[in-house]
């Protein structure tokens, strides 16, 4: 007979669920995530990939998500909440993400901001770094929407078409994105650039 405390390797008693020992849970655990990630890791990879805005980040959160939830698996009091905890699970690691990359971003501002060993033709050099810092600083401050199409437009260099493929809206929003985000940003910046030139 199996007790309670083998398979554990810290020689713990784990607690019974249903009368099944340690090994039975944690192969109930592997068989019911197996079955979560068939039916569902697309539709987890989408949502992370909307909060975090990158496909490959957004693998690796829904990926650790699982391996979370599978060290986790004998809190779930139901099989009914073994989904909604997994996609709370992607939504927390994906706000770590987004907390890690402000982190990142701050660092990087405050090594930009440090003052520059100025050579001879170091003042075009300057100039466009504070330039391109305005626009990003400009795009930061566009609605997500119109910051994603012109982003696509400009920096990706996406046709219409395929920025309404990738965002899943129509062309006319696409253009009309465009044409708003365009205005905002030389409302924003053309007083700033003409300074600078």
């Amino acid at each position: 007979m199996i007790t309670h405390a083998q398979g554990r390797p810290d020689g713990m008693r784990a607690p019974l669920r249903a009368g099944l020992v340690t090994d039975a849970v944690g192969w109930q655990a592997d068989e019911a995530l197996e079955q979560l990630y068939a039916a569902h890791w697309r539709q987890l990879v989408r949502l992370a990939v909307l909060l975090v805005r990158d496909v490959g980040t957004a693998e690796e959160v829904v990926q650790d998500a699982f391996v979370a939830v599978h060290g986790r698996w004998s809190r779930i009091r139901t099989p009914e909440a073994a989904l909604p905890y997994l996609r709370q699970a992607v939504v927390n690691r994906s706000r770590s993400v987004l907390r890690h990359r402000v982190v990142v971003d701050r660092h990087l501002r405050a090594e930009a901001v440090k003052p520059l060993a100025l050579a001879p033709d170091a003042e075009g050099v300057v100039l466009d770094a504070a330039r391109r810092d305005a626009v990003l600083d400009g795009m930061r401050s566009l609605p997500q929407r119109q910051r994603e199409v012109l982003a696509l437009r400009y920096f990706v260099d996406l046709s219409e078409g395929e920025i309404a493929t990738t965002l899943g809206i129509s062309r006319g929003a696409v253009k009309s994105h465009a044409s708003r985000g365009a205005a905002s940003l030389r409302a924003l910046l053309g007083p700033l650039l003409e300074e600078m030139s």
